[in-house]
């Protein structure tokens, strides 16, 4: 990697200084740095080491140190010559609500001839999403409804014919694709939207069910136990809705695999035996023949998070829009890890914020106007669960069904030069097609995400957008440097992973190498730009569940 300019560490070094004696960027004008137009490695660079210093805190959601990055975002877009995205406003507000669950909960489940109790954190993790003080279920009958899934694209129905009034649904985590490795059912190995716990909790409330229960297992939740139990416990963030989400069950939760399959035994049912039954076209539900009985008490706390956004306005077709999207949060300050207590999140996601101001720069820097406006988004709450991105959906700028696409950067690892670029839910759109041609013009090729069961694509912010149809394209740092190969990215990204994801060592490393991050952003810019020049509306491809969706409005775009 070439040396990092003088320049560049003088820079960080002033800006550093200045935030911390409470200046802003615009306030000091010896930090003061001309980026330049084009899609710089010292500009890249330059971006991520502001937002990633201990300057601004790690960046939590709300508080004075997002607030100061929230400065940040928009005085680079006021000195960029963007619009507000927000009608006079750079910044939209989003409302939070805080639920934490006393971690005294018991679960039991009884028949008449038996009683068993479940202890929280251990054995089994339950809350809701409810905005009440205390919620739970009593007396519901437990029903086992395989993957919980209604796929009708699939011919898929896992709960036909049921009623889930006053009773609880005991659920599969993941999708019968991974469950048996056929391809030819769901999409295989690759997780699908219907394989997400968050589906799985949403499909039982539009069913009417009491409370909802998956199933843990590692593999096809692709996490252990240790993450559902530090997850969703302590403070659980979520939108203030307004019906305060009356319209969920009153109890979501987890159980250990060795609980379910006690349950399942109490019930005279072989667990094991179903869960291959339930991985087959036309299983039925199972009535358990058990009640379930468990009650949470909370502390609610109200707050708030921000979007940020600017438009670039299109000159012929200002209503439609190309949205490029990042998020800005990261989680703040934490448990001290080797005396550090910042999580300063460089990786995660400073420099995808960097990217798409990179983006920004250039657009807006080009004398050439495109048709369609261009929207560059970053929403809060990413990691309290995409709650900025959900709310934007909730209330855009733009009429989604008059949105065109959506272009996500979250995680940029800069390892150098890659032969590719990867695309995780490869397959999802032809915005894919897009990019393939301008990654072939810069001479490299796509590559799908190398663990597609892990269902990636549905756990970053472009989610939320095209769960109502938005056609999405999410990037990630390739797979194969053009020098040191394959296990160099693999060992790379496997390391960052265990030793420096949602950990204060998240942090500007000396060792990174932004070549390849600028092919990156400059492909992603080709096709944003194409596709705001364009007249052509990208399409969900046929095995997905937004097509449907998305066909809803197709009379908007006519």
């Amino acid at each position: 990697m070439p040396p990092i300019p003088l320049s560049f560490i003088r820079r960080v070094f002033l800006v550093t200084l200045a935030a911390l004696s409470g200046c802003s960027e615009k306030d000091d004008s010896a930090a003061q740095h001309s980026y330049s137009p084009e899609i710089t490695v010292e500009d890249l660079a330059d971006r991520t080491a502001i937002l990633a210093s201990d300057a601004f805190g790690g960046r939590p959601p709300s508080g004075p140190m997002a607030d100061k990055t929230v400065a940040y975002l928009t005085e680079a877009f006021k000195r960029m010559g963007l619009n507000p995205a927000f009608e006079d406003h750079y910044v939209q507000n989003v409302p939070l609500v805080s639920i934490a669950a006393r971690p005294d909960a018991i679960l039991q489940i009884t028949s008449p001839k038996l009683e068993r109790r479940y202890d929280y954190g251990s054995e089994m993790m339950v809350w809701t999403t409810r905005v009440v003080k205390e919620a739970g279920i009593k007396d519901s009958d437990l029903v086992f409804v395989g993957y919980g899934i209604t796929a009708p694209e699939y011919g898929w129905d896992d709960y036909a014919g049921l009623d889930m009034a006053g009773k609880t649904a005991v659920i599969l985590v993941n999708d019968p694709g991974f469950s048996t490795k056929d391809p030819e059912l769901f999409t295989g190995n690759a997780m699908t939207y219907y394989g997400r716990w968050t589906y799985k909790y949403e499909e039982a409330a539009r069913q009417g069910a009491d409370g909802a229960i998956i199933i843990h297992e590692t593999a096809p939740a692709s996490y252990p136990w240790s993450v559902v139990e530090n997850s969703w416990s302590g403070p659980q963030f979520d939108l203030v809705r307004s019906d305060e989400n009356a319209g969920r069950v009153a109890i979501e939760g987890w159980v250990q695999s060795f609980v379910a399959e006690e349950i399942f035994a109490d019930a005279g049912l072989d667990y094991q035996s179903l869960k291959q039954a339930a991985a087959k076209p036309g299983f039925k539900p199972v009535p358990m023949g058990l009640k379930a009985d468990v009650s949470v008490q909370n502390t609610l706390e109200r707050s708030k998070t921000v979007n940020v956004g600017a438009v670039l306005t299109g000159v012929s077709h200002p209503d439609e829009a190309v949205v490029y999207i990042a998020h800005w949060d990261h989680l703040g300050e934490g448990p001290a890890v080797e005396g550090d207590i910042i999580y300063n999140g460089a990786a995660d996601n400073a420099a995808g914020v960097a990217s798409v101001l990179e983006v920004a720069e250039k657009m807006a820097a080009s004398p050439q106007r495109p048709a369609r406006s261009v929207l560059f988004l970053f929403v809060g709450a990413e990691e309290q669960g995409l709650l900025g991105a959900y709310h934007y959906a909730d209330n855009p700028a733009f009429p989604l069904a008059k949105t065109a696409a959506l272009i996500n950067t979250d995680v940029v690892l800069p390892l150098g030069e890659m032969a590719d670029i990867t695309v995780v839910g490869r397959g999802s759109s032809d915005i894919e097609a897009v990019l393939e041609s301008v990654t072939t013009e810069q001479g490299r090729r796509l590559s799908a995400y190398p663990n597609p069961e892990q269902g990636f694509y549905f756990r970053s912010d472009h989610f939320a957008l095209a769960k109502k149809g938005v056609p999405a394209l999410y990037i990630d740092t390739g797979t194969e440097h053009v020098e040191k190969g394959r296990d160099f990215v693999t060992k790379a990204k496997a390391d960052y992973v265990a030793n420096r994801y949602h950990k204060p060592s998240d942090e500007v490393m000396t060792d990174w190498d932004w070549r390849g991050v600028v092919l990156d952003v400059e492909a992603i810019y080709q096709v944003g730009w194409q596709l705001a020049q364009s007249r052509d509306w990208p399409q969900w491809a046929d095995n997905t569940p937004f097509k449907a969706i998305r066909e809803e409005s197709a009379d908007e775009r006519r």
